[in-house]
């Protein structure tokens, strides 16, 4: 794989990934979940223009520098609490089709997640670097999706945590 075709598929991924959130904004009732999936789509609009950027830079140069690659994602505490009261605030309502659409954002998710693995260990060296922080991004937005899907199913785990025990303590 080149880095153009690289650049181009990471674009692909990220809008495919955008146009989901985007979608899960207008269509869930709840505030708060709402607005998890604004500033997630706003980021995959972050990454799209930046990897258009590196493109062009690309194809005007013919290499690519790897920008410091920001992310809006708050930090696992502040997830933690969003979470809690948005577990809190789902308990009396169906979130049937909103947990079809985080299923669906997951998977893409975990395909970008999964392709830009694969781009950081088959490009050159030099080239790597701009999609290694895409691999550290990516995942956070699996965890973050799964917390909500973990919120919607009320599983008692959140990113992997079990928040309860069945079993005697």
């Amino acid at each position: 794989m080149t880095i153009e075709q690289a650049i181009k598929t990471g674009i692909d991924y990220e809008m495919q990934v955008r146009k989901v959130y985007t979608e899960a904004a207008r269509k869930f009732a709840d505030p708060v979940a709402r607005k998890i999936f604004d500033v997630l789509a706003g980021e995959e609009d972050r990454h799209v223009a930046y990897l258009e950027s590196r493109l062009d830079e690309w194809q005007r140069q013919g290499f690519v520098t790897a920008e410091k690659l920001e992310t809006a994602i708050p930090s696992k505490g502040a997830i933690e609490s969003s979470v809690r009261r948005l577990q809190r605030r789902m308990a009396q309502q169906d979130y049937s089709a909103e947990l079809e659409m985080l299923k669906k954002a997951l998977h893409l998710e975990m395909e970008a997640t999964a392709f830009f693995k694969r781009v950081v260990a088959e490009l050159k060296a030099e080239e790597r670097q701009l999609f290694a922080r895409f691999v550290e991004i990516e995942e956070g937005h699996e965890a973050i999706v799964q917390a909500e899907i973990d919120a919607l199913t009320g599983l008692g785990y959140w990113f992997d945590y079990q928040e309860f025990k069945l079993e005697g303590a």
